[in-house]
């Protein structure tokens, strides 16, 4: 989910999905590059991104992501399931 949230915000190659994670959440949340790339690897063969080489900022070729139009729904579903989640997750602790 945190993969193809990063992605909404356009196009972004292995390291600036990483990169946008940990900045958005304070630090607090590390994508390693063990975990990154086959989570890349299979939302691509799921066909909720899509894969380009183009030039980086650096100029080094670089595969560049990009959310689908079955990803932008998958996102859709992923973050309805954890609003529920979280609700559900709140109301034990309010109660226990």
């Amino acid at each position: 989910m945190l993969i193809l949230r990063a992605l909404r915000t356009g196009p972004l190659h292995g390291y600036g999905i990483a990169k946008h994670i940990q900045q958005v959440s304070d630090d607090a949340l590390r994508v390693e590059e063990g975990s990154l790339y086959p989570a890349l690897h299979r939302l691509e063969q799921e066909g909720w991104i899509r894969a380009e080489w183009k030039a980086s900022e650096t100029g080094r070729r670089a595969k560049f992501y990009g959310l689908t139009q079955a990803g932008e729904q998958r996102l859709a579903e992923e973050q309805e399931n954890w609003r529920k989640l979280t609700r559900a997750v709140g109301r034990v602790l309010r109660f226990a």
